[in-house]
């Protein structure tokens, strides 16, 4: 596949060193230990609050800086490997592979569940039952809880071991055998050379090489000033007063209900958080141009579907989350399905021509990888040894636990193990090479929608128990682009599966212990959780649109699904690629168009399209590509500004709801 100029100026940023080192240290465990004991609590509660992932990244530069201090210090340096496995360290230490607790303890309580007939029908390694007294007690510390907490340390173990090898493995396929140019792998490895070069040039004592570090410090101060009144202001004064101050609203100024005069079933709005413009001067132009043109386009046709009846559920005075859900209902839920069919469809076809274009060029006899000196290369064997490992264990669980939520072996039961076979030996490995060659090529994911859906579905299973098994089912093409920047910044493979060995017992108690100190100091979600409060109950009744397929009684799904809607969207996708490919559009304008049209919340499009005007038309005029290069940098400091300012408020937060307050 021919790359168009951005890409090429994404993969110009950085090349790959000709040497590899050793980046794991034992007294890098140390930053994990502090990020799952500063970082962790904070970051649970701000994505509560504001729905807010910055206190993650914020973990991660923090540790980073504070090792780098402390090396000054003592007359030491840390190498781009070190500081590339402490990066990865403080990442992997926010996992929190118990995140979904506090999701499920409301799921199997809310209206949603109730209203769809599924709340009773939860298994057991899924959620206790509502009757159970945790609630009350609100603390996942339980015997009813143990099944759950069960079940999560095994899909995550399971999970995290496939996803490092097998994608591991597919890296070696696309990287080393086809040398595919990983375009968008440059922008995460940015930040890391930022730290690099403050080190370098403090050994070296020459400031004429260490831009990167001013551009980082630069982002890091925006991110204070932005996070101080955001994210700061209303936390404290919530903490404080009872009552949050929201200078700018949190998650976003609803239009809705006002625009539905002359807009019907469109949700307007918007996001005020500063990093959504970043994020749009990050990301190439062409995706952020082909957002916003997709949401123009849902401006247009929705009102002309609802006077043409299809959108026929909304009415005048629905708010954003309301009309979402209801357009999904209505239309959008099967269109989107026929879009995505176009997508995977075509990336499928773009893989099949680029496979043919290497079949015609002249390989090595052996038609092996060539392995890289010191890069911590591992067998082929072993990733394919562990791989099926992993799926026959998953569909093994998978089996025993359908068993014990039924008391006895049925036909459905079996019909889902043909499934597990199908989900684990075949489409998981295929559409994992189809996605990881389009990471390589143009920085793209690709998935067949409603496979997952369609095979519990079609097994003629009766029940819900299915959707929330450990299926063989993912996309590890995804974890390609990491491998890719671990070779960038010259690090030995060996040393992140090193940390991941070390880290994983850290990770899971520090998940458990805060998701339950969480819970305890209010229900969740409240009015002290507005982002949760007001998005997870949407949240709720989409996923029980799929959940009610497998009832055997009519359902929200049947009412959702539309062969003829589902049909529109895939002829429309088709057409869509099939026109840009005509007029040599650049292939991320065409995926920035299908991301408008989705049904998520579209508050943050038009702050992105701003902020993506601004980088084309001024910066990168002034700047020329070295604006690619800093604008990653200045997105990284500013993530990490704005996690700092909020780890403030929540630390305050926490003191507060700490106090106790005596009768006298």
């Amino acid at each position: 596949m021919k790359l168009d100029s951005e890409l090429e100026q994404f993969r110009s940023i950085m090349e790959v060193p000709s040497t590899f080192q050793e980046g794991f240290r034992w007294s890098s465990l140390l930053g994990a230990v502090f990020v799952a004991l500063v970082m962790v609590p904070g970051s649970i509660y701000m994505g509560l609050l504001a729905g807010t992932m910055e206190i993650g990244a914020a973990a991660q530069w923090v540790t980073v800086i504070l090792f780098i201090e402390v090396a000054k210090r003592a007359h030491q340096t840390l190498n781009r490997s070190e500081i590339f496995i402490l990066f990865y360290m403080a990442a992997a230490a926010m996992g929190m592979p118990f995140s979904g607790l506090l999701w499920n303890q409301f799921f199997i309580n809310s209206d949603a569940a109730a209203a769809a007939g599924i709340a009773e029908q939860l298994p057991r390694w899924y959620a206790p039952s509502p009757e159970s007294a945790s609630y009350g007690l609100r603390t996942f510390f339980h015997v009813d809880w143990l099944p759950v907490i069960g079940f999560v340390v095994f899909s995550s173990f399971f999970g995290q071991l496939a996803n490092l090898v097998l994608g591991y493995g597919l890296f070696r396929i696309v990287s080393d055998i086809e040398k595919l140019p990983f375009p968008l792998a440059p922008i995460g490895a940015q930040g890391i050379l930022a730290m690099a070069e403050d080190m370098e040039e403090h050994e070296r004592r020459s400031a004429e090489s260490s831009w990167r570090w001013r551009v980082f410090s630069i982002g890091g101060a925006l991110g204070l000033g932005f996070g101080s009144v955001y994210l700061l202001l209303p936390t404290l004064t919530g903490a404080l007063t009872g009552t949050p101050v929201q200078i700018f609203p949190i998650p976003f100024s609803d239009f809705t209900q006002q625009t539905g005069r002359f807009l019907p079933a469109v949700a307007t709005g918007l996001s005020w958080d500063f990093g959504h413009l970043i994020t749009g001067m990050v990301m190439p132009f062409f995706g952020m141009l082909g957002s916003f043109i997709g949401l123009v386009i849902t401006f247009v046709a929705n009102p002309i579907l609802y006077k043409r009846g299809v959108l026929k559920s909304w009415k005048f005075g629905a708010d954003t989350v309301e009309t979402l859900f209801k357009n999904n209902m209505d239309f959008y839920f099967s269109f989107q399905i026929g879009v995505s069919i176009a997508i995977a469809g075509a990336g499928i076809i773009a893989v099949v021509r680029s496979l043919r274009t290497i079949r015609r060029k002249s390989t090595d006899a052996a038609g092996a990888p060539a392995i890289k000196p010191d890069r911590g290369d591992i067998p082929t064997w072993i990733v394919a040894l562990v791989y099926f490992l992993v799926v026959t264990s998953y569909i093994t669980a998978s089996l025993l636990l359908l068993r014990w939520h039924h008391g006895g072996w049925t036909r459905g039961i079996r019909n889902i193990g043909v499934v597990l076979l199908f989900l684990g030996f075949f489409y998981t490995p295929l559409i994992s090479y189809v996605t990881a060659r389009l990471e390589g090529m143009v920085g793209q994911i690709v998935e067949i929608p409603m496979i997952r859906e369609a095979a519990l579905i079609l097994s003629g299973y009766r029940g819900v128990a299915c959707w929330f098994l450990p299926l063989p089912i993912a996309n590890y093409g995804q974890m390609t682009v990491f491998y890719r920047q671990c070779e960038l910044t010259g690090t030995r493979f060996t040393s992140v599966w090193k940390t991941k060995f070390f880290l994983y017992p850290i990770i899971l108690l520090s998940s458990i212990f805060f998701m339950n100190f969480i819970w305890s100091l209010d229900k969740v979600p409240s009015a002290a959780y507005p982002y949760a409060q007001r998005i997870w109950e949407l949240t709720a009744a989409n996923q029980t649109i799929m959940f009610s397929a497998t009832l055997g009684e009519y359902s929200r799904f049947e009412q959702a699904f539309r062969w003829l809607f589902l049909t529109i969207g895939a002829a429309f996708g088709g057409l869509l690629f099939f026109l840009m490919r005509s007029l040599g559009a650049p292939i991320l304008l065409t995926y920035g168009v299908v991301r408008g049209l989705g049904q998520n919340i579209p508050h943050s499009i038009l702050p992105q399209f701003i902020g993506a005007l601004i980088g084309r038309f001024y910066f990168q005029k002034r700047l020329g590509l070295k604006w690619r290069q800093y604008i990653p940098v200045v997105a990284a400091g500013f993530a990490c500004g704005m996690g700092l300012i909020t780890t403030v408020g929540v630390g305050i937060t926490f003191l507060n709801k700490a106090i106790i307050k005596l009768p006298f």
